[in-house]
């Protein structure tokens, strides 16, 4: 999963960037709300954690603006502000969820477990997707079949992670890239063949059903025998 801090507090957005990679998630970070919003629309994001008090551009006018462009991608707002009304204003405005400062970062953690759920994606309180045969803990990069295990590398989890979420739909070369490169990165085609190559030798490994099926020309999809 890819997620975008919007946080100006730099101490506390370094420290919700290093919890969430140590938890395996793929992170973005912005200090203000100009650039939180040019990176919130190019909809590659599971998920968004928002903060309310922002310099150029405020969290609510951000949350407004991506939910009138069809960006569905979950919000969860973060404030210092304790009344209702401020929450109210934040739901209202297309948030699905938020927490006031300060808070745990566990509960921040099972808060995104649930929007994922929420959009249909197959993750358990034990952070596991499951297609098939194969069950996937992306905490701790483990691939589980019937027949053995394997661990698999960073990159390696977050492609088929993409790929047991858009299970039967083929994902494009190019969504790929963006998703786990993001849109400024040099990445090229070559490099998502590579980690494909790498994903079938591992599923092979623990003799799994389940396949990485080629669509020439168009991309990759999974599918079990």
């Amino acid at each position: 999963m890819r997620i975008l801090v919007v946080e100006d507090e730099l101490h506390l957005s370094e420290a919700l960037s290093h919890i969430l990679k140590k938890n395996n998630y793929t992170v973005d970070v912005s200090n203000d709300g100009e650039s939180g919003l040019d990176n919130a629309l190019t909809g590659i994001y599971d998920v968004i954690v928002l903060d309310i008090m922002l310099p150029k551009m405020d969290g609510i006018t951000i949350l407004k603006t991506i939910r009138q462009e069809g960006i569905e991608t979950p919000v969860i707002l973060l404030t210092a502000r304790g009344e209702i009304s401020d929450k109210v204003k934040g739901l209202d405005s297309g948030a699905d969820d938020y927490l006031s400062k300060p808070f745990n970062t566990d509960e921040l953690l099972a808060r995104i477990r649930a929007l994922s759920r929420r959009r249909g994606e197959i993750v358990t309180g034990n952070n596991t997707i499951e297609f098939g045969d194969i069950t996937l803990n992306t905490s701790n990069l483990l691939l589980s079949g019937v027949h053995g295990e394997i661990t698999l590398t960073l990159k390696e989890s977050e492609l088929l992670e993409y790929l047991m979420i858009h299970k039967r739909i083929v994902c494009s070369k190019e969504q790929i890239i963006e998703k786990l490169w993001g849109f400024e990165s040099e990445a090229e085609a070559n490099h998502v063949e590579v980690y494909i190559s790498f994903l079938r030798k591992k599923l092979k490994f623990i003799h799994s059903k389940v396949q990485i099926n080629t669509v020439r020309g168009v991309g990759y999809t999974l599918s079990e025998e």
